[in-house]
């Protein structure tokens, strides 16, 4: 299908529409919504390698004096810095007599344990093995060979970004129940945006289904960001899934182009009734080339709470979609 172009940008990053649709007058989707598209996708996405590698949180989230701790998988995982600044990982339960290490604190950039002392220093020692590490600025990960059961990789794999110097970022983390592909399957569905979202999304046409603009496979989306009123931002976007738990939105063409928002889903492990449950990691990095971008940035602590609020929003109804999903799945009464 041939894209055209959008129209050329303005002085202002806002438009005004021409006239508002109802809600309920806007083109239906569920015909293109194809089960079957989105399930093609789904697999693709879910036959990529992650190299064994979960997000574990925002690195922003790592405090001098404290760790962030999190179950992956069933697995209790533990991150914090040493005394050289570099992440470190490992499990989360003392070898010792099995304190929970996410609660202790970090001295001198060790881990110290707070029933009866032990101190880590990310290397091995008592019986407590590190995992693989990484820190991509933004988010933090850990490689858990014997969770994720692939063939590892050195680093995990990472859509490109805007650099972080010239960016605006922000991380939402949301829980539900359900598993990884169906938080996967919801951001490869982009047809409900307008209809799920009418308070964030208008003017919704998915263009293309097929190859993305970084050569993988992708969805290419124009659609417009509601400000208020008729006042709308108009962007195309493409949809991609480099991995089997990351589905990344790129901007690119229009205000913001080269922002993305990377969707990352980790799976928690059962809750007390045995149901899956997953964290969605959402990370949000916005850049511009117009000027006065340089004095948003300067403001990005002040901006970070209105869209972590922006993105929660989006996520209460995107996890309904998912847990929904899972609910379906896992009594054979979904479609298809």
């Amino acid at each position: 299908m041939t894209t055209g172009p959008l129209p050329a940008r303005g002085r202002y990053p806002l438009r005004l529409r021409r006239r508002a649709v109802p809600w309920e007058r806007q083109h239906p989707t569920w015909r293109e919504a194809r089960p079957g598209l989105i399930d093609a996708a789904l697999r693709r996405a879910l036959a990529r390698p992650s190299g064994n590698w979960f997000v574990v949180g925002a690195v922003r989230d790592i405090t001098p004096g404290r760790p962030l701790a999190r179950t992956i998988a069933g697995r209790e995982v533990v991150v914090w810095r040493n005394a050289a600044g570099r992440l470190v990982a490992g499990p989360g339960s003392c070898p010792h007599l099995g304190a929970p290490l996410g609660r202790s604190p970090v001295r001198c950039g060790r881990l110290v344990c707070h029933w009866h002392g032990l101190a880590l220093d990310g290397t091995a020692r008592a019986g407590w093995e590190p995992f693989p590490a990484h820190d991509d600025g933004i988010l933090a990960w850990a490689r858990l060979d014997d969770a994720g059961g692939e063939q590892p990789l050195e680093q995990p794999v990472i859509a490109a970004r805007p650099p972080l110097e010239r960016t605006v970022t922000a991380v939402y983390t949301g829980i539900g129940t359900c598993e990884p592909e169906d938080v996967v399957a919801n951001r490869l569905d982009p047809w409900h945006g307008a209809w799920f979202h009418p308070y964030s999304f208008v003017d919704l046409t998915v263009l293309e289904a097929s190859a993305g603009s970084d050569g993988d496979d992708g969805i290419v989306v124009d659609v417009s960001f509601k400000v208020a009123g008729r006042a709308v931002v108009p962007v195309r976007a493409v949809f991609t899934a480099p991995e089997p738990r990351t589905v990344v939105m790129r901007i690119a063409e229009g205000e913001g182009r080269g922002s993305v928002v990377e969707t990352h889903a980790t799976p928690l492990g059962a809750d007390h009734r045995g149901r899956p449950r997953t964290a969605v990691v959402e990370a949000i990095a916005a850049t511009s080339d117009r000027r006065g971008f340089a004095a948003v940035r300067a403001v990005s602590p002040l901006l970070r709470p209105a869209v972590r609020a922006a993105a929660a929003r989006l996520w209460r109804d995107d996890l309904a979609y998912a847990e929904r999903r899972w609910q379906l799945r896992s009594t054979g009464r979904f479609p298809g």
